[in-house]
């Protein structure tokens, strides 16, 4: 019988730093965590070779004081608890005090710290376990924690590492964890010598996942906010159109701590249910708040699992989060045309060039007043001017030059004020009105204006027609588009706002225009014009129909009862929910622990096997599902509707259009089929416009 021994101080030290680092992203993710934990909103990440020869972290918290530095690297010791109390009332994202002395155990680290009320910080080396150094030293406020050749000492871990790329990957997705979970911190990520990651540190979440994931990502989300039971979950969720087709974009946080938790990724997806296409999956940025005595941080050694007290509450908080912030932000999905441009600039702007009806250009003309004297004219500034030529779009060898006509544009400047009799400023109001001035008529053969006498002479105001030189008293009307600017200086402008009160307004109801390629109705409510798909809308009113029939369901009794063995958990949850059970049209009664006697099940489910039906029932149960209807009724419910439903290419009466867009629009429930496809877009006549040029 070999003797029991006591294992070395080396060796035990090795074996506990295995528990907590197995590689260069877990050193980042104690480092990082007694960062944040330090107070400090300024923290930058550097690596080399994927972190396995160089670590840095940086950050500018309350520092470690000179006679704490040694004691901070011995196993145990933290500043984060003292009493067995503090456990039940976790705040901070580290406590145990293992960090630090794990990673001296495998790797070299360099420290230089410093406290904001000590004159002097401190550098400290420690290798293998050993201490090397201990010093005074000149540094800024914080800590910076450098780690060189990690597992230098233990080979037989070193050889399990990855390629660099792999580990310094493994790292980057540490680093942009906390990042989301922290807004308020400015992390920086350095990867062998290169910028990858940048936050601005500015407290929101939406910046922040901006700087992650990208605008793209940022722009297909929908906010969360929804307080339940004293739980809070705020954040973001994706449109149900922008799913992924893996999990590995679902990020919770429970307060502020990364955490993977099958609770909060089943209530996630329980909330898109219906709603997602198939083989896609939600993904968000959610932050759990909830009270630490539910929570127990202390179940795992890198503390990336945590365990609820009540999973129900957690599940039911995430689920009402998920589903209001759906039913609320997800509107319906707008058509997005094409703004790139098809056409030269030629064939856009050289109009005259066209033999269609007559044109406006402008022609920029010098300006002839630089040798001017302006001594007469000190009232007026020099100004530039601006030539309107009118002419008939013919072609240009065959054009017949019209008398020109010039409107000068006062230049934007403060010039000296002039006031009529009643105060008015008579140049901010004959700019104004100059401004607004947005043609000049063609003059006729007839008829052509005389030019000015006097070409180099600068404009003069007319305090009669309050305008400058000879324009045109015509181009004097103001245009109704421009009516509701405002003038409050010589270079601004601002837009009235009119003041509406809030009143009822019955919602505006469609109006089936027609139907196109017999698949998509045509309709149009106020300035939008909708476009229905009549399969999938009709298909989804259907599906609603039955799942709100679905506790009227009948029931099939066997002759003898079927007995299904179940497993304690799942026994446990169907026995405490034996009336709901009943209410989806089972007759199902426990028996000798962990069996159950199924007596009946839903007529509709035919001949599926009982044994397998029950046993996803309890399931559902043991995980707190919401609804915890199966998903094999979801696609009977499926079957159903789509074979009731109209189909594409069916002969259908407007009246019938009709009668299903009044149903299907306005409903929350009804955006989807059932498959996850959008049952409508919209296209708003603004943007039409703009595609036919009315507007630009």
């Amino acid at each position: 019988m070999p003797h029991i021994q006591v294992l070395s101080r080396e060796v035990a030290e090795l074996i506990a730093a295995g528990e907590v680092i197995d590689r260069p992203s877990s050193v980042i993710k104690e480092l990082l965590e007694n960062a944040i934990d330090a107070g400090a909103n300024v923290i930058t990440v550097e690596i080399q070779n994927g972190g396995r020869t160089y670590l840095r972290v940086t950050d500018n918290g309350c520092g470690i004081s000179g006679e704490d530095i040694a004691k901070a690297f011995l196993r145990h010791a933290t500043s984060k608890i003292s009493t067995k109390d503090d456990l039940s009332g976790i705040l901070t994202l580290g406590f145990r005090g293992e960090a630090l002395a794990s990673i001296s155990a495998v790797a070299k680290v360099d420290v230089l710290t410093k406290p904001a009320d000590e004159l002097y910080g401190t550098h400290y080396i420690i290798e293998g376990g050993e201490e090397k150094l201990n010093e005074q030293s000149g540094c800024p406020n914080g800590t910076t924690f450098v780690v060189r050749d990690i597992f230098y000492n233990v080979p037989a871990r070193l050889k399990f590492l990855k390629k660099d790329t792999s580990e310094g990957n493994n790292v980057a997705n540490l680093v942009t964890k906390l990042a989301l979970s922290h807004p308020e911190i400015s992390f920086k990520f350095i990867r062998d010598n290169k910028p990858e990651l940048i936050t601005a540190g500015d407290g929101k979440l939406f910046s922040a996942i901006n700087s992650v994931f990208g605008r793209e990502f940022a722009a297909s989300l929908i906010p969360v906010d929804s307080t339940w039971n004293n739980i809070r979950v705020s954040g973001y969720t994706v449109r149900p159109l922008w799913g992924k087709p893996n999990r590995k974009f679902q990020n919770f946080f429970v307060n502020g701590r990364f955490v993977k938790s099958k609770t909060c990724c089943g209530a996630l997806e329980e909330g898109y249910r219906n709603k997602i296409m198939v083989g896609k999956f939600p993904a968000c940025v959610l932050d759990i708040e909830a009270s630490p005595e539910l929570i127990d941080v202390n179940v795992h050694p890198t503390k990336i699992e945590v365990r609820f007290s009540d999973d129900k509450l957690i599940y039911e908080a995430v689920y009402f989060a998920v589903k209001d912030s759906l039913l609320k932000e997800d509107k319906p999905v707008d058509m997005s045309l094409d703004k790139k441009r098809h056409f030269t600039d030629s064939e856009l702007y050289d109009l005259p060039q066209k033999p269609q009806g007559e044109q406006l250009r402008f022609v920029s003309v010098e300006n002839n007043n630089k040798n001017t004297d302006n001594s007469n004219n000190s009232d007026v500034p020099e100004a530039p001017s601006v030539q309107l030529d009118y002419r008939p779009s013919e072609p240009s060898s065959a054009r017949v030059p019209w008398p020109e006509k010039r409107v000068v544009v006062p230049p934007v400047g403060k010039p000296e004020k002039k006031q009529n009799a009643a105060g008015e400023d008579l140049f901010l109001k004959s700019l104004e009105e100059t401004r607004n001035s947005t043609a000049v008529p063609p003059p006729s053969d007839d008829n052509a204006p005389p030019a000015p006498s006097d070409e180099n002479a600068p404009p003069q105001f007319d305090p009669e027609t309050e305008t400058f030189g000879d324009t045109v008293t015509a181009a004097q009307e103001i245009d109704e588009q421009i009516q509701d600017f405002k003038y409050i200086s010589n270079a601004s402008f601002e837009r009235r706002s009119e003041i509406v009160e809030d009143s009822y307004r019955e919602p505006v109801k469609p109006v089936v225009v027609g139907e196109l390629f017999k698949t998509y109705i045509v309709a149009q409510a106020g300035d939008e014009m909708l476009l229905f798909d009549k399969h999938a809308s009709h298909e989804r009113y259907i599906f609603e129909k039955i799942k709100d029939n679905a506790n009227e369901l009948d029931t099939q009794m066997f002759l003898e009862p079927v007995y299904v063995m179940l497993s304690y958990d799942e026994y446990d949850a169907l026995s405490a929910n034996v009336d709901a059970v009943n209410r989806l049209g089972f007759c199902i009664e426990p028996d000798v622990a962990p069996n159950v006697a199924v007596k009946g099940v839903p007529m509709i489910l035919g001949d599926e096997n009982p044994t397998d039906i029950v046993t996803e029932l309890a399931k559902n149960f043991l995980i707190c599902k919401h609804n915890p209807q199966l998903e094999i009724f979801d696609e009977l419910y499926h079957s159903i509707a789509c074979k009731a439903a109209i189909k594409a290419n069916d002969d259908s009466d407007i009246l019938e259009l009709q009668a299903l867009v009044n149903n299907v629009y306005g409903n929350d429930e009804i955006r989807y089929c059932p498959h996850g496809r959008p049952i409508m877009i919209r296209l708003k006549k603004r943007d039409l416009e703009k595609q036919f040029r009315r507007i630009v």
